[in-house]
């Protein structure tokens, strides 16, 4: 059975340190750096930390209705089985080369550089706002998701996404495996150098987007105010619903678009013969 501690102020380097079997209840962990490190299966309610690194090197932890102020800088490292319900989030660099996570109902108002080189995340109903959000990180379900933040995603692989709407520059570069199901996306330069890229239902606005890459597949998607797209792409399988401003020097693959402004082959680059564009209402499918 969990020990409870209830309306505890906590102040102090490693104010719990290596605990244990907890149930921590209002509590406010005030300045102090690595109040929890080494800890274990702890849950934490209504309570929160105010200084930096509170749960490193952790297992098993659950925060519901909780809090990371600003101050509680890369607050979760090395930490195995998180899960933070109904709370909130404002420190920045939080989660790094952590595994088994879980954002249910949370924000993330200062995100910058956080979900690093992590695994195995599940976010659900959320909204972040920072750069460089969950680089190299792998085994992603997100659903119900807003992003204002760019170079998202960045060396990422094995994602799906539900239902976001992601305001981000840079996104999904170097990935691999990614599968996006009726979302929108607006940011330059979308999703280069990756391969193994699907969006379904998709709304994408990208100057310079979707290039670079081998193994893209959109289906039924709105491709709007996107110039020089799929320039030096191979195996696309694209169905576009809308008009696209450009696309530019495809390697291979075929491209079915309701209307398009300008089609630039230059052979010297690439044989327009492995790529099929087909335009006009009769090729959507």
């Amino acid at each position: 059975m969990k020990e409870k501690l209830n309306n505890g102020i906590y102040v102090g380097e490693r104010a719990l340190y290596n605990s244990h079997d907890l149930i921590i209840t209002n509590a406010v962990f005030e300045d102090g750096e690595s109040p929890l490190k080494e800890s274990s299966d702890i849950d934490l309610v209504s309570s929160t930390f105010k200084w930096k690194y509170p749960l490193w090197y952790c297992k098993n932890i659950t925060l519901k209705n909780c809090c990371l102020e600003e101050t509680a800088r890369s607050g979760i490292w090395y930490t195995n089985g998180i899960s933070f319900l109904d709370s909130r989030i404002d420190a920045p660099k939080t989660f790094r080369r952590a595994k088994n996570i879980k954002l249910i109902n949370t924000s993330m108002d200062n995100a910058l550089e956080t979900l690093w080189g992590s695994e195995n995340i599940v976010i659900k109903n959320m909204n972040a706002r920072g750069d460089y959000f969950a680089m190299n990180s792998k085994n992603i379900d997100i659903e119900n998701f807003i992003l204002n933040g760019n170079y998202a995603f960045d060396g990422s692989e094995n994602i799906v996404i539900r239902n976001a709407t992601l305001y981000s520059k840079d996104s999904f570069w170097n990935c691999k495996n990614v599968t996006v199901y009726d979302s929108t996306i607006r940011g330059e330069y979308l999703a280069w150098n990756s391969s193994n890229i699907t969006f379904i239902n998709c709304t994408i606005e990208s100057n310079q987007g979707l290039c670079y890459m081998d193994n893209v597949k959109l289906v039924n998607c709105v491709v709007e105010n996107t110039d020089l797209a799929f320039e030096l792409c191979s195996n696309i399988n694209a169905t576009i619903v809308s008009h696209i401003d450009s696309i530019k020097n495809p390697i291979s693959g075929i491209i079915k678009v309701k209307s398009v402004g300008e089609i630039i082959l230059d052979e010297k680059m690439i044989n327009p013969l492995n790529t099929k564009i087909l335009v006009g209402e009769r090729n959507e499918i």
